[in-house]
């Protein structure tokens, strides 16, 4: 087991373990615990009750926070034309057709954080969709990354908007600001997220949806949530 560092050891003894945190508290928490030389990002961990072998209750979805996350994404469109001209003027930081597709495929690498296409290259992404997949990046009609509007959709995710997707344990993680930030952006941002999580819950789930809710910094201990599912 790899030993934790002397500043994390001195991190975890802060919380209480035994304790559910108000958000409020827990960024609170964050704010005065020691920090790595980086200003961290600060990241909700969430354990969801869905069966993920069912394809009728993944969870995915989009919003736009109430305040910048402070990271930068990397976004990659997948497009030819008007649509590929429309991409590059709106800030995409890949943008092409079959030939992006096919560099994907021989190299297997993906050095976008986001993937959009349009309607008429789905077909096409087929083909890497095993590396797309995995890693969470194939364009989806539920998280509004197949799109026509490839312009407006890149600045909405340069501008603040997340997608959010389940992995293959049930757990979303997410990252909803930097601990430089004001803790009250910090917390409007949590709520905004649990807020879409909630809508975005399968009918088809039963019992607890939200079973475990954790806040924690990049390189921190985790802090249990309360959060009411």
């Amino acid at each position: 087991m790899k030993k934790q560092g002397k500043r994390y050891a001195e991190n975890i003894k802060k919380i209480d373990k035994n304790k559910h945190y108000s958000p409020a508290e827990a960024v609170e928490l964050l704010k005065s615990l020691k920090s790595a030389k980086f200003v961290e990002s600060v990241e909700i961990h969430i354990k969801l009750g869905i069966d993920t072998k069912q394809g009728d209750q993944q969870v995915r979805g989009t919003i736009s926070l109430p305040y910048s996350t402070g990271k930068t994404k990397r976004i990659a469109v997948f497009a030819e034309g008007e649509a590929e001209l429309e991409a590059k003027k709106a800030g995409a930081d890949l943008v092409g057709g079959k030939e992006l597709i096919d560099k994907i495929r021989t190299t297997g690498k993906c050095d976008f954080d986001v993937a959009i296409s349009t309607p008429d290259f789905m077909a096409q992404l087929a083909g890497i969709a095993k590396i797309l997949g995995p890693r969470g990046l194939m364009p989806s009609p539920k998280n509004e990354t197949v799109t026509k509007n490839v312009g407006k959709t890149v600045k909405e995710l340069k501008s603040g908007k997340i997608a959010f997707k389940n992995d293959d344990t049930a757990n979303i993680h997410q990252v909803i600001g930097k601990i430089s930030q004001p803790t009250q952006e910090i917390i409007e941002n949590l709520n905004s997220f649990i807020d879409a999580l909630k809508r975005a819950k399968p009918s088809s789930s039963k019992g607890v949806y939200l079973k475990s809710t954790t806040l924690a910094t990049t390189m921190g201990p985790g802090i249990t949530l309360t959060i009411a599912s």
